[in-house]
């Protein structure tokens, strides 16, 4: 993890300029001092220049330096302005600030400069020197062997400067425009979670509690309790999908891997789908490995037992009554393999691409669900190191899904 993830939040903020303030003192030759907007000097200064250098040996720039409080009363006009200024220390070194501002209100203030204007001499050397407690002789010895900053060279330092701010500025609004993004699906999801799966089980339970505890219902409303109680559950299905999908577009999505019995994991996975495939008199056969041996893999076994509950349920849907459903497994090198073929409408060699992707639905005998399935069941796989594929001959020949986990 990067050292700067570390920083305390008020912190990040200010060192996100180091580096980029470091390189363009570098490149002008601009001294630079980085303030918030109670003037306090929170980077900087940053120097390159001999002359600078020297100033830097005085007391300019320290805490109640006669630069530092220069720099801190042009602070406080660049926020009162809202606006840069350059002014002129001791009638001879060019300052200049700029006011840093997010989404419209000004944070900090960037203040720049420290630079002759025009060649100068001697005495102004002398008088400069004698403010800030510096021999004379040595200021105009740096001061001599360096050219002054024209108003057009300022002019484009300043720019270049302005093209940074307004990046660094803008991609940090990006960022926290996308952070809020973030915030509002978390706080969706949590809201999802609560406000619509909740009252649904009460729903559910409650509908199962009638259709259990009250006796002599009459027929019809044995069939429309029935009936409801389906679609809760068709219901509380898809909200989980939606939930798991954005989870799933977000990177949210996790796996926690254990060692686990396949078998169990089938097991489970074909107990949910037993009535479904009775109801349409489907056999369900299951082709363990050779030999019988035990499989053991490195799984989340709720989420494993979640895909595979989802191509035995697709599976069901698309086979007609009296179809067939085979689950068989094998180990190739470095895998594990669990194939899931039916005896259903199968897929047109044209469909085959798009059977992954979110919100693909199947129309024909799928009058319900939302299309997530499959989507999800893929990353599902892929967080754990493998991979869902899809074959079918064409329609009315059948689907085979294949994973293949890591051994």
């Amino acid at each position: 993890m990067n050292t700067v993830d570390f920083l305390d939040p008020a912190l990040r903020q200010w060192h996100e300029w180091s580096l980029p303030l470091s390189q363009f003192s570098k490149a002008s030759g601009f001294v630079v001092s980085l303030y918030d907007v109670q003037g306090g000097r929170q980077l900087g200064p940053f120097m390159s220049s001999r002359t600078a250098g020297l100033l830097e040996t005085s007391t300019l720039w320290s805490e109640q330096g006669r630069g530092t409080l220069f720099e801190r009363r042009m602070v406080a006009t660049a926020v009162a302005a809202g606006s840069g200024e350059e002014a002129s220390f001791c009638d001879g070194l060019r300052v200049c600030s700029l006011p840093l501002s997010r989404f419209g209100k000004i944070y900090g203030v960037l203040i720049f400069g420290w630079v002759f204007r025009d060649f100068s001499s001697p005495f102004a050397c002398e008088q400069l020197a004698r403010q800030i407690g510096l021999g004379g002789h040595l200021l105009w010895a740096e001061v001599r062997m360096e050219p002054p900053v024209s108003d057009a060279r300022m002019a484009t330092y300043t720019a270049l400067l302005t093209t940074l701010v307004n990046s660094i500025d803008g991609r940090q609004e990006t960022i926290e425009q996308l952070n809020q993004v973030s915030r509002t699906r978390d706080l969706f999801l949590a809201t999802v979670s609560h406000e619509m799966r909740t009252p649904l089980s009460a729903l559910s339970m409650r509908l199962e509690l009638m259709l259990r505890s009250v006796p002599d219902l009459p027929p019809a409303v044995t069939l429309g309790l029935t009936a409801m109680r389906k679609h809760v559950q068709q219901e509380a299905v898809m909200i989980d999908d939606l939930i798991d999908a954005a989870r799933t577009l977000t990177g949210q999505m996790s796996v926690i891997r254990t060692r686990v019995d396949l078998a169990q994991i089938l097991q489970d996975a074909i107990m949910t789908i037993e009535v479904n495939a009775a109801e349409k008199a489907i056999a369900v056969h299951v082709a363990p490995l050779e030999g019988g041996a035990t499989v053991m893999i490195e799984a989340d076994a709720k989420r494993m037992q979640q895909v595979l509950w989802n191509l035995l349920y697709n599976a069901i849907k698309f086979t007609p009554k009296g179809g067939s459903i085979e689950i068989s497994v094998k180990r190739e090198p470095g895998w594990i393999v669990i194939e899931v073929a039916d005896s259903g409408q199968g897929i047109d060699a044209a469909d085959i691409p798009l059977v992954f992707g979110a919100f693909t639905l199947q129309k024909q005998a799928n009058p319900n669900g939302l299309g997530l399935g499959l989507f999800i069941a893929r990353r599902i796989v892929e967080l754990h190191g493998g991979a869902l594929t899809v074959t079918s001959a064409g329609a009315d020949l059948g689907t085979t899904f294949s994973i293949r986990l890591p051994d």
